[in-house]
């Protein structure tokens, strides 16, 4: 298999640095409402962008491992539980390929924002208080969730390869929706596809936008299962509680360290399954009780 991600890649370099010429002011910041210091619109910070291009290039290795697994599985069950086996050769085999990824990208991609665990495989992608090509590379090194996401595919009798194959066509068109130089696009458009206007929101950090916008491709499902939100203003972007740091390993495994950390801090099951198990930011009813502070928004 040839995974189309790293026929891509030149490509996103290109449009990574185009972009970035436009930027101008690759550092500059400026202030809003709330007297915080924040990146300019469309702004690019050095140190920033080579962590996200880094994690990018580890992640096409770490990804190619989780595949090798997976596939070995995918083929047990297409051969032997599929109860019928679909042909490529059919349009209608491609079109529920694409349309299943998509769907089950969204369905992990919630579930991921939800229950912590998983959050912490998928949280150094929203790391980054900057917004721009090289923020879409910044990608996880732990694909475990999405690899058991799919497995209905195979078990539909869609081949393992079409369903890597059309993951990857997922994975290339959420690249160009990670920038602020494309500004709302058609309506018809806007309302059937994922673009840069919805994904801005997903990378948001302020209440009003958090947990949402989870589509791939299509938009179609934060609509259907009422997860959608408009771009009312310009976001903040990153986690809730930001990093300070451009260290890989660091942004990649920070949330895991807090999860142990947690474990070994609470004295009962329950909340040391909640600390696991739940929502980003749970604590047990009575550590919220004692939290007086009010942060600008409450969870990822």
């Amino acid at each position: 298999m040839r995974d189309p991600v790293l026929f891509a890649i030149p490509f996103f370099l290109l449009l990574l640095i185009l972009e970035w010429t436009a930027a101008r002011k690759l550092e500059s910041l400026e202030t809003d409402g709330t007297d915080r210091p924040r990146p300019a619109s469309g702004a690019y910070l050095t140190r920033d962008s080579l962590a996200s291009i880094w994690m990018g290039l580890v992640s096409v290795g770490t990804t190619a491992g989780w595949k090798t697994l997976a596939v070995l599985g995918y083929a047990a069950i297409y051969a032997y539980l599929a109860p019928w086996h679909l042909s490529a050769t059919h349009w209608y085999t491609w079109v529920i390929a694409v349309l299943g990824v998509d769907l089950l990208y969204y369905t992990y991609h919630r579930i991921a924002h939800r229950v912590r665990l998983i959050w912490a495989t998928h949280q150094a992608h929203h790391s980054s208080e900057y917004f721009n090509f090289a923020t879409a590379l910044r990608q996880k090194w732990n694909n475990s969730g999405e690899i058991l996401m799919w497995i209905p595919l195979p078990l539909l009798g869609i081949p393992p390869w079409m369903v890597f194959f059309s993951f990857s066509l997922n994975l290339i068109y959420q690249f160009w929706v990670h920038t602020e130089r494309i500004d709302r696009l058609p309506r018809p458009f806007e309302f059937v596809f994922n673009t840069p206007s919805h994904h801005r929101v997903h990378h948001g950090m302020d209440k009003v936008y958090l947990d949402k916008n989870y589509g791939g491709i299509l938009i179609i499902w934060d609509r259907l299962f009422r997860s959608f939100q408009p771009e009312l203003f310009r976001p903040h972007y990153g986690l809730t509680k930001q990093v300070d740091t451009f260290n890989i390993w660091n942004l990649q495994t920070r949330e895991y360290v807090a999860i142990a950390r947690d474990w070994r801090s609470a004295t009962r099951l329950r909340d040391r399954l909640g600390y696991v198990f739940g929502p980003p930011g749970w604590a047990p009813r009575a550590a919220r009780r004692t939290d007086t502070a009010v942060p600008l928004a409450t969870s990822m």
